[in-house]
């Protein structure tokens, strides 16, 4: 722990990258999760696509009211936080994350560039036009400009990542001088490319996560028995 504390005080340009584990440890279940309440009404596997979209509409439409809902129930842990605190100090330097609960936004990030897009914004799938996200919770999924079909801004399954994220995400990895990985297992293509084009770049890589993960061998550490929020404390702690 101590030398990752020297990396990130001598570090000009640190950005960190969060997965599910993330989300996790702030109650939140994993999307893929089984031993939920969502795969009790829903099967995501059939809805979390285009084609529920365009053929499903109102299935589609109730299982991500549901989603929405359950992300609400729920807020950013102390780890959350003190990412945005560090953004603010510039201790790090900007978050590219697999999440779209939003949480990072929620806790003071400004620079989060979402990969699979996010439950903060909503619209319709014809015009494109943004649609208010407490009208979609209660029930109105239809566009009030041209009556297409709102949906979440979120990446489904299908979907081409968002070109402009993906690009500023990429340029941001170019710059890190530390790249941080916490609670991804690094398995989804095209998002786990980032820590391997950080490290090719020269920057130092950390990896937190409870499980191994595929890039583990490429890491300058690996961090498997601690929490995120234990880790990100106890560095917090000693950088004051």
């Amino acid at each position: 722990m101590d030398e990752i504390i020297n990396w990130i005080q001598a570090s000009t340009y640190t950005i960190i990258f969060t997965g599910a584990g993330m989300s996790t440890e702030s109650g939140l279940p994993d999307f893929r999760s089984k031993n939920r309440g969502l795969w009790a009404k829903f099967n995501p596997d059939e809805l979390a696509n285009v084609h529920a979209l365009n053929h499903n509409f109102e299935e589609f439409t109730n299982f991500y009211q549901y989603r929405l809902r359950e992300i609400d129930s729920y807020k950013p842990h102390p780890g959350h936080l003190i990412l945005g605190r560090w953004e603010q100090s510039r201790t790090i330097h900007g978050v590219i994350t697999q999440n779209v609960d939003g949480f990072h936004h929620d806790a003071g990030n400004n620079n989060v560039m979402e990969l699979h897009g996010t439950f903060r914004k909503f619209y319709c799938n014809v015009c494109k036009k943004e649609q208010d996200r407490e009208r979609y919770l209660n029930g109105s999924n239809y566009c009030h400009h041209c009556g297409g079909p709102v949906r979440p801004g979120i990446v489904l399954f299908g979907e081409m990542l968002p070109e402009a994220t993906f690009n500023q995400a990429e340029l941001e990895t170019f710059k890190a001088e530390l790249f941080i990985v916490l609670g991804s297992s690094l398995t989804v293509s095209p998002a786990n490319m980032f820590p391997m084009v950080a490290k090719e770049h020269g920057a130092r890589l950390v990896i937190v996560n409870r499980e191994a993960t595929p890039l583990d061998r490429f890491a300058d550490s690996i961090i498997q028995h601690k929490s995120i929020k234990e880790f990100l404390i106890e560095i917090d702690q000693q950088l004051k």
